[in-house]
């Protein structure tokens, strides 16, 4: 019998403070239980005559994938539409586009630039939606990355994360509240020139005094990563920010995770692992890398017995289809 909270019924998701700590917890126990039941055999029809837009103005391997099989998955469907698919904030305004597709669809999940764009599709659409990624949040993949830490270790309590690298982009905000929702320490090793915005530290030091936990921001890698039991890193030039590819590379190969920094952990052999959202500059066969060798992360690091990328990776769609199940299943009828 699967189980959630009635108060998730019919929400969309902006950015993980859009839930209580109750209720974020809650959607990773139901992830759990939905990849549970896929990995015994069933294919149910929770979603069954369901059907989700897939706005995206960014690519996308793992969201989009993991969003279309989560649909259809519980007999749901789920129609990929890119801006040349649709008048999107082009001919149409998003409040037009959100009025239309609100009538056609039962939810939608928009992977895009600008938060205000996904915020004015969840006020004027009528229905769920989801947060795929914009430039300030990327909520989904947290969920994710918190339920790949919970399998691994068994919990979530006594853990610290270090966030390694552009500590002021989407996930490292999104990663940030998530560790401070479910109690966990956050660590966030980056320049100074890269520190996170101060208003959403601010209210992600909130929710972790009132769970027990401290944030803190370094400068010094190998010393903001002692004790943790999580490294975690992202490309180091988002999309969108390519002309400050060289820039960026310059300012953080210093926080490149590699073998030193996971020793740097003290905790090699014991609970430790890495973690990233892809996709990832590890190794010498892309475009970026053939000149400059791996960037954030080493092949040494992302091949290792600690990687845990590709569980993260397909606990994308478990942790989707609990946010799709959630808001448009009744639970009672199951």
């Amino acid at each position: 019998m699967l189980n959630w909270m009635d108060s998730l019924k019919g929400r969309s998701l902006m950015r993980l403070a859009s839930f209580s700590d109750e209720e974020m917890l809650d959607l990773i126990d139901l992830a759990a239980q939905l990849k549970a039941r896929r990995n015994a055999g069933v294919r149910g029809d929770l979603l069954k005559r369901k059907n989700i837009a897939l706005i995206f103005e960014k690519s996308s391997t793992r969201t989009r994938n993991s969003s279309i099989i989560a649909a259809r998955d519980e007999g749901g469907g789920a129609e990929y539409l890119t801006r040349p698919d649709i008048h999107f904030g082009k001919k149409e305004s998003v409040k037009d586009t959100a009025r239309v597709l609100g009538r056609i669809y039962d939810g939608i999940l928009f992977r895009g630039f600008s938060q205000k764009t996904c915020e004015e599709l969840a006020e004027y659409s009528g229905v769920p939606v989801w947060n795929g990624l914009t430039d300030d949040y990327h909520p989904t993949q947290i969920l994710a990355d918190l339920l790949t830490i919970k399998e691994t270790f068994g919990d979530l309590k006594n853990t610290t994360v270090a966030y390694v690298g552009d500590g002021r982009n989407n996930v490292a905000n999104s990663l940030m509240m998530g560790c401070a929702k479910a109690g966990v320490r956050y660590v966030c090793c980056t320049p100074k020139e890269l520190w996170p915005d101060e208003a959403v530290l601010a209210e992600a030091e909130v929710v972790a005094k009132r769970n027990g936990v401290d944030i803190n921001v370094y400068d010094d890698p190998q010393k903001g990563v002692r004790g943790a039991n999580v490294l975690y890193t992202d490309v180091w030039v988002s999309m969108g920010e390519e002309s400050k590819t060289a820039e960026r590379i310059k300012m953080l190969k210093p926080y490149q995770i590699n073998m030193d920094l996971m020793r740097a952990t003290g905790n090699i052999g014991g609970k430790l692992m890495f973690l990233h959202c892809l996709s990832a500059f590890h190794d010498f066969n892309t475009e970026v890398t053939k000149e400059s060798g791996a960037l954030e992360v080493t092949d040494e690091v992302f091949e290792s017995q600690y990687s845990k990328v590709f569980d993260e990776s397909e606990n994308r769609m478990h942790t989707i289809k609990a946010l799709f199940v959630s808001a448009l299943c009744d639970r009672k009828s199951i």
